[in-house]
């Protein structure tokens, strides 16, 4: 079991037609500039998403970062370019987005326009899962369980990933308890308490 999930999550999410519901994921984070220029993306479109985005991001918006980071990582209106989407996801990621900062484990962790790097993987990825984002707590979860770029600590594995699987991610509940396979009961009490007491934090 490596660190994989996160990465198949995105791929199945990057998949044609790549802006799918990005629309209103921007517009449920109260990015509706960028959402509405995302809905010119999934329309086709891509020349006047490109434009909006550009300009919007350039003045600082983490929405319009992250959807030209997107536009780079999928190659829709301009050429693919991995080290052009990683520098604005990471501007959004620095701005608390959950979704960039999920993009950057992605990145970092198939070594995507950066050095692969697995513990600058783990890092963006718990900023991410403490936000609440169910596929970075799966990814945490996951680096936990491997000790893939962070000490492996099985408590912590099993506490992410049952927050991922409490979110509906239904892998994460089949690997929250093939780790509860290695633990003592003492282990899974600790890490059933603390899924308990979990609140997430809001940057």
């Amino acid at each position: 079991m490596k660190c994989i999930a996160l990465a198949v999550a995105l791929v199945v999410s990057l998949a044609a037609p790549a802006w799918a519901g990005l629309d209103e994921e921007l517009a449920a984070a109260g990015k509706l500039a960028a959402a509405a220029l995302a809905a010119a993306a999934k329309r086709g479109d891509y020349d006047t998403a490109f434009r909006g985005f550009k300009s919007a991001a350039e003045q600082g918006d983490a929405g319009a970062q992250f959807s030209l980071g997107f536009m780079y990582t999928t190659g829709q209106g301009v050429p693919q370019d991995y080290a052009e989407a990683v520098k604005w996801y990471r501007r959004a990621a620095e701005q608390g987005l959950a979704h960039a900062q999920l993009m950057l484990v992605v990145m970092y962790n198939e070594g995507q326009g950066v050095p692969q790097d697995y513990a600058e993987a783990a890092k963006w990825a718990r900023l991410a899962a403490e936000q609440g984002h169910a596929y970075a707590q799966f990814s945490l979860g996951d680096m936990y369980g491997e000790g893939q770029g962070i000490p492996q600590d099985y408590v912590q594995a099993h506490l992410w990933y049952n927050l991922a699987a409490a979110q509906g991610i239904d892998t994460a509940r089949k690997y929250r308890d093939i780790i509860a396979e290695k633990m003592t009961p003492a282990q899974i009490a600790e890490a059933q308490r603390l899924a308990r007491e979990w609140k997430p934090k809001k940057e």
